[in-house]
């Protein structure tokens, strides 16, 4: 007797192949067998049954671009990343994370991981245990706390490089000596021995700590970084992972300069290289010089990869966020510590409003381009977000195209829209991924064939980015809805997710249902899917601050075998553990 049977729903099994309606068997973790009630593998009864008619059947997401170093130590639901159906994630991305630690690195990894990535300091400070100085007790740490999810961790870079050289590891202006490059070239060989699932760093400006300083991985030479390949290729394991400048210069030479690392990276390790391939709007066409190199290294016999998310990388405006384009005014300076509803109530007098406004005008004029002058003044790319969250961006729909068609501004539209809800409205501005305004670019990149699906960055950026739920937007956006272009078939969409991104981690156990893999399963009503639009929740340690986002549409997901939620709720469920290194494919 099997101990669950998911029955009659249509299978999208994460091959890419069409789906079929078929029952799906289940025992002790693993899936027995799938077929219908006429096949004698599934005739009999089961411990559970569900109902699955009408419904999807899809491998559980294997999300690979996630930051949950710290989260897991605390929280055993791992959401919102859970709330969309995954069932494994990758965490130590980008280079940062937590181990190896020495004591009195703590506060620096901290504050790393704050500037970063946007993970309050103090949470951070509170939640983390600190039972780990090396990487392998880290492991350990980790292996004893049950999840929702299986969990594999990068080890990161940035924490090597202090842990080898303390101080000076955080200054990427400072050369480690020939003893600290085998050092640290031996301490990431002891992590991938011990079951890291790979090794990541970052070699762009945009990262930095809490107080301005640029993360220490950023200029790290050819020397360091080839003796840390040579240490995976003799470990034999692991992936690499890594985020560039590559998307956003516009020196031919210089990407070029940073492409040729990779390359003798990639052949020096002999394991499996990827790395962020983003549209920045000041390059729209970058991406496709990197898609070019990309496809001739495959070509050239190098497994090389470029992570993309499927939806555009967007900043999450408002009165209770990490940004808002008001921020650098004056007149708001001087209600910006109040709380929520004394500052609603005073953003809505009329003559503060015109202050602000004018204010605004005067700074934006004289902003450069860049990060800063889009969050300031993007009304054209700035989105309402209803209930549920239309994710199919175009600029005709955008703040400021409706605000103009009405004769109104637009940077005061976004002013009165953010003061909705009790001033807990959030808008969404795309900033990569959405150069030319619409989604024409994006479905080039998400089909092209040597791409992987990532960059949620789902535990990061809590008071700015919420893209975990991309795996849900990208089934609604890109296979149910779709208006303005070609859609992509859903299994297409849902091997992005699952096979793919577990095939390119060496996890061959998962990410397909046929009978032998683990059973990872999501039971979905594609008509119902949906994002809601998240919210501001105080629920880290020390009443820190994050982004939640929940979904609609997901029956059931099953971890292992046991159903861990139904209609979005926790079952109480906790199977999740932590993988080591790689896992083979079913015998």
């Amino acid at each position: 007797m099997a101990d669950l049977i998911i029955r009659g729903g249509t299978v999208i099994d994460g091959t890419a192949t069409p789906g079929r309606v078929a029952d799906v068997a289940i025992t002790d973790g693993t899936i027995t067998a799938v077929g219908t009630l006429d096949e004698p593998s599934i005739v009999g009864t089961a411990a559970r049954e569900i109902d699955a008619d009408g419904l999807l059947v899809t491998p559980g997401f294997v999300d690979i671009h996630t930051h949950f170093d710290g989260q897991v130590t605390w929280d055993p639901i791992v959401a919102p990343s859970s709330l969309h159906g995954v069932t494994t994630i990758a965490m130590g991305n980008c280079g940062v994370g937590f181990a190896p630690a020495a004591p009195d690195r703590h506060a620096w990894l901290i504050s790393l991981l704050e500037g970063v990535e946007d993970i309050p300091g103090t949470a951070l400070a509170e939640g983390l245990t600190w039972d780990w100085e090396t990487f392998p007790e880290y492991l350990d740490s980790l292996d004893a706390k049950p999840h929702t999810v299986d969990i594999g961790a990068h080890v990161p870079h940035a924490a090597v490089r202090t842990y080898v050289m303390g101080d000076r590891g955080a200054d990427h202006a400072e050369v480690p000596t020939e003893a600290e490059i085998s050092a640290m070239a031996q301490t990431v060989e002891a992590a991938l021995d011990a079951g890291a699932i790979g090794f990541a760093t970052s070699r762009t400006e945009v990262h930095r700590t809490s107080g301005g300083q640029n993360i220490g991985t950023l200029t790290a030479s050819d020397a360091e970084l080839l003796a840390i390949a040579d240490a995976m290729r003799r470990s034999g394991t692991g992936v690499t992972q890594l985020i560039s400048d590559l998307y956003q210069t516009t020196d031919d030479a210089v990407a070029q300069s940073e492409l040729d690392l990779l390359e003798r990276f990639a052949r020096r390790s002999g394991r499996p290289l990827s790395f962020t391939m983003q549209q920045a709007y000041h390059s729209p066409d970058r991406w496709r010089f990197q898609m070019d190199w990309v496809d001739r290294m495959v070509a050239d016999g190098l497994d090389v990869t470029a992570q993309v998310g499927v939806r555009p990388i967007g900043v999450l405006l408002g009165l209770q966020a990490t940004a808002n384009p008001f921020l650098l005014c004056a007149s708001y300076g001087e209600i910006a510590l109040l709380d929520l509803p004394e500052r609603v109530a005073a953003m809505r007098d009329p003559e503060r409003r015109r202050r602000i406004l004018a204010e605004h005008a005067e700074i934006a004029a004289g902003l450069a381009p860049g990060i800063l002058q889009q969050i300031m003044c993007g009304a054209d790319v700035t989105f309402e977000m209803g209930d549920p969250v239309d994710y199919e961006c175009h600029v005709d729909r955008s703040v400021g195209a409706i605000a103009r068609a009405a004769g109104a501004d637009p940077s005061a539209a976004v002013y009165d829209l953010m003061l909705e809800r009790g001033g807990e409205q959030l808008l969404y501005l795309p900033l990569f991924n959405f150069a030319h305004g619409d989604f024409g670019d994006l479905h080039e990149m998400i089909t092209a064939p040597n791409v992987l699906f990532g960059l949620s960055d789902a535990g990061a950026h809590c008071g700015a980015i919420c893209d975990a739920s991309m795996t849900t937007s990208s089934l609604v956006v890109w296979s149910r809805d779709r208006r303005d272009g070609a859609p992509v078939p859903v299994e297409r969409i849902v091997h992005g997710h699952t096979q793919r991104n577990a095939r390119h981690m060496g996890w061959f156990d998962r990410g397909v249902i046929a009978a032998g893999f683990v059973a990872d399963l999501n039971v979905i009503d594609m008509d119902a899917l949906a994002c809601r639009p998240p919210t501001i929740v105080h629920d880290l340690p020390a009443g820190g601050r994050r982004l939640m986002q929940t979904a609609r549409g997901y029956r059931h997901t099953i971890k292992s075998g046991a159903v861990t939620f139904s209609d979005g709720q926790h079952t109480g469920e906790l199977p999740g553990r932590l993988l080591r290194g790689r896992a083979p494919a079913p015998s």
